[in-house]
């Protein structure tokens, strides 16, 4: 029987208690063993729960080690020091997204990792969603053409009052929300750094700074142009969640199900360019051969399941993410690269440094 992994979580708020800490406690490949958090109350919580060591700070459960691997779900502006300390102490470390800020900042993570010859995880569960993973299969397929625009909108309407609304927090939707799109933009774009375009705006009614408004592009040469919006103003749906239009098909949907239809150009009418002018004023106008299809999650593979669920290991984003942990661990392919991390931070700095919103007051 293959020997448990110690995992200590810096952080027990809402993605380390009720993400990490939660999937940990069902799946007996792991064993949490300690929990860093700042406030008394959820360190109480954690020993309940957990039965485990608890610490007000990271560093000396760092310190105190007996354990394998470092969970990072410390408040986002922690995560690059947190990271490095786990690393100077000679643990793998998994961290919450955003990895880091910067490419310098991540770049500074994959060389003290490779330099304690230990494993960085970037924590991306969202590449394990259902829908997405449909999404590129059927790309993939190249029944659709050549992909010539992906749209992606992760909107809603809604107002905050914590520490997401402040940038010295690296609050805000591209940093919060952000890292999901962005992360699944990177992979459909293809294999190379991205050009970026982005507006981003600031409009709290309780106080803050940061973006809460955001919209970007990604193009290139030889790339399909791919826009995400992440806005808080979004009162009403504007389409679906994903649109991908190709020059043989579009496909439109997301995590409820998707549909897509497209056209065998060996079956299509065949048609001779009018010269010079329109053939009597007439407008193009062709019936197309459309095929069309469909496809709807199974039980079990719900996106609103952000845990794990006992007996369906497959069932969670979470499980995901910690199944190619393991994976890695024993020799086998990533399936979230850190080039494309990389360029995942590349995207979300450019995408700041060109929004250089005010900073107010806290």
């Amino acid at each position: 029987m293959q020997k448990k992994i110690k995992v200590a979580i810096a952080g027990f708020g809402r993605s380390g208690r009720d993400i990490h800490a939660v999937y940990l406690a069902g799946d007996p490949r792991f064993k949490v063993v300690a929990i860093a958090d700042a406030l008394p109350e959820r360190r109480e919580q954690a020993v309940a729960e957990h039965k485990c060591k608890v610490y007000e700070d990271f560093h000396p459960m760092i310190d105190a080690g007996g354990f394998d691997l470092l969970v990072n779900a410390t408040p986002t502006r922690f995560h690059v020091p947190c990271s490095l300390y786990g690393f100077a102490h000679g643990v793998h470390v998994l961290s919450e997204k955003p990895s880091a800020p910067t490419l310098a900042e991540y770049d500074r993570i994959i060389s003290a990792s490779k330099g304690a010859g230990k494993l960085f995880f970037p924590f991306q569960n969202s590449r394990f969603r259902p829908e997405f993973m449909k999404i590129q299969e059927i790309i993939a397929s190249g029944i659709l053409g050549d992909i010539v625009c992906i749209r992606t909108n992760w909107s809603g309407f809604g107002r905050r009052w914590d520490w997401q609304n402040f940038q010295y927090q690296f609050g805000g939707n591209l940093y919060n929300t952000g890292p999901h799109p962005v992360d699944q933009a990177v992979v459909l774009y293809g294999e190379a750094m991205p050009n970026v375009f982005c507006r981003m705006y600031s409009y709290h009614p309780f106080g803050g700074d940061a973006d809460n408004f955001c919209a970007l592009t990604l193009y290139g040469e030889g790339h399909p142009v791919v826009e995400v919006h992440v806005s808080s103003f979004l009162a009403y749906p504007q389409g679906e969640q994903y649109n991908v239009q190709g020059t043989l098909g579009g496909l439109t949907g997301g995590a409820g199900g998707l549909k897509w239809r497209w056209f065998d150009p060996a079956k299509a009418p065949i048609q001779k360019m009018w010269k010079p002018w329109s053939d009597n004023r007439k407008y193009c106008s062709e019936k197309l051969p459309w095929q069309e299809d469909s496809w709807k999650p199974g039980e079990g593979d719900g996106v609103d399941c952000a845990v794990y669920k006992p007996g369906k290991p497959g069932s969670a984003l979470t499980a995901g993410v910690y199944d190619n942990l393991i994976d890695v661990l024993n020799g086998a392919k990533r399936i979230i690269t850190l080039d494309q991390v990389r360029r995942q931070v590349y995207v979300m700095e450019e995408a700041h440094r060109q929004n250089l919103l005010p900073i107010k007051p806290d």
